[in-house]
């Protein structure tokens, strides 16, 4: 008698860096969609035009998805993205855990969810809030930062992702909360 071990299915949801950013690395949600599914994932879906990718497959490390996804759409595009890779089940945590929870939103506030592609090195005591207190991060893990923008006529998000990276290098990707809650729905 042989025993059969089926590989476990699971679902993930992909963050690309840097695509459809003012014409810049153009990248069809069509074309992405058919480059995950060559892979041989499943129900691929995409969200928003900005690289957010959720699909199904055998499950597999993180990192190995990672570098095989950026080796396929480096042929498939002609240039390197970012690529950075999360179960669902994680992000299902990170939503559940809230890590918003009591602040209060306005129209000038952005929540912001900055996914680590390696854990940082560069630690800021936390919470850390700026000079103007216009930029607060909450708190961090190995895999992601939550943090909390007040826009003004002197700060954008552009300053803050830019600040982001300087502390904790370009392996990064950063994402609006609402973006996470869609994600994890649209997954489900």
């Amino acid at each position: 008698c042989s025993l059969i071990v089926k590989n476990s299915i699971s679902d993930y949801a992909c963050f690309l860096r840097g695509i459809n950013v003012g014409g810049h690395k153009k990248v069809p949600m069509a074309e992405l969609r058919a480059s995950f599914e060559s892979l041989g994932f499943r129900e691929v879906r995409t969200l928003l035009n900005s690289g957010n990718v959720v699909f199904h497959t055998a499950t597999e490390p993180e990192a190995a998805l990672d570098r095989r996804i950026a080796a396929k759409l480096k042929a498939t595009f002609g240039f390197d993205i970012g690529v950075i890779t999360r179960t669902m089940k994680s992000l299902r945590q990170m939503v559940r855990a809230d890590p918003f929870k009591g602040i209060p939103v306005t129209p000038d506030t952005r929540l912001y969810v900055t996914f680590f592609s390696a854990p940082p090195v560069n630690k800021l005591e936390l919470p850390y809030e700026s000079k103007d207190k216009g930029l607060r991060i909450l708190g961090f893990t190995d895999a992601a930062l939550f943090t909390v923008l007040t826009l003004s006529g002197k700060r954008g998000s552009v300053d803050a992702m830019a600040f982001i990276e300087k502390t904790f290098g370009q392996g990064v990707t950063t994402r609006n909360w609402n973006t996470i809650l869609r994600m994890v729905e649209k997954g489900s």
